[in-house]
């Protein structure tokens, strides 16, 4: 049996693809969790051979996730489920260690395949996707120019930002004016919906 542990922070969705995953003859969802910040230790206790992760989750992101259990379980194949499939957020995927990436609106008969995919050692990704990765440039976003971004999401001052991510305020006002050069916008606000569009954050 291919055992799968699956991370999403819908109630509905997750116990929905838990039932259809549980239906294949040759697949058991040993693991569910709702937060991001529960990935690795239900993996640990777990063991599953397959992680589906969602991107946007609670306490920590799928993709930060993903690179976590790389290292803590290296057995254990990744992939990741979008709602939004973005080039971006494939090259994202992939450099953290996801060897899948796929949209949740597929069938379910698809899923259970690419499960079987990834379990073969195959790198399987939304055929969408594929075909407009390569023309998607680079994210020119550092790691602390996400991190600053990202944290102004909730309409958090800059001083907030800096207790939060342990930096002085004006090293956040350097990376968030930073961020908001390379996007091509005017503002804090603007500058998170086009890292978001593009699948930089």
């Amino acid at each position: 049996m291919i055992r799968v542990l699956l991370a999403e922070d819908r109630g509905v969705m997750r116990g929905a693809l838990a039932l259809l995953l549980g239906m294949e003859h040759d697949m058991e969802v040993v693991a569910q969790v709702g937060r991001g910040d529960e990935i690795v230790a239900a993996a640990l206790e777990a063991r599953p051979d397959v992680a589906l992760l969602d991107i946007e989750l609670p306490g920590r992101s799928g993709l930060d996730a993903a690179a976590d259990l790389r290292t803590e379980a290296p057995d254990c194949r990744v992939l990741i489920l979008t709602t939004f499939g973005r080039p971006g957020r494939l090259r994202r995927a992939m450099e953290a260690g996801a060897v899948g990436f796929l949209v949740k609106d597929g069938p379910v008969e698809e899923l259970a395949e690419a499960v079987r995919k990834a379990l073969r050692g195959e790198t399987v990704i939304d055929p969408a996707l594929a075909a407009a990765a390569p023309g998607a440039g680079p994210n020119p976003l550092t790691a602390r120019e996400r991190d600053a971004l990202a944290a102004t999401v909730d309409g958090a001052t800059v001083a907030d930002v800096a207790a939060a991510l342990h930096l002085s305020e004006p090293t956040v006002r350097d990376h968030l004016s930073s961020a908001i050069g390379k996007t091509g916008t005017r503002n804090r606000v603007e500058a998170v919906r086009a890292a978001r569009q593009q699948g930089w954050l």
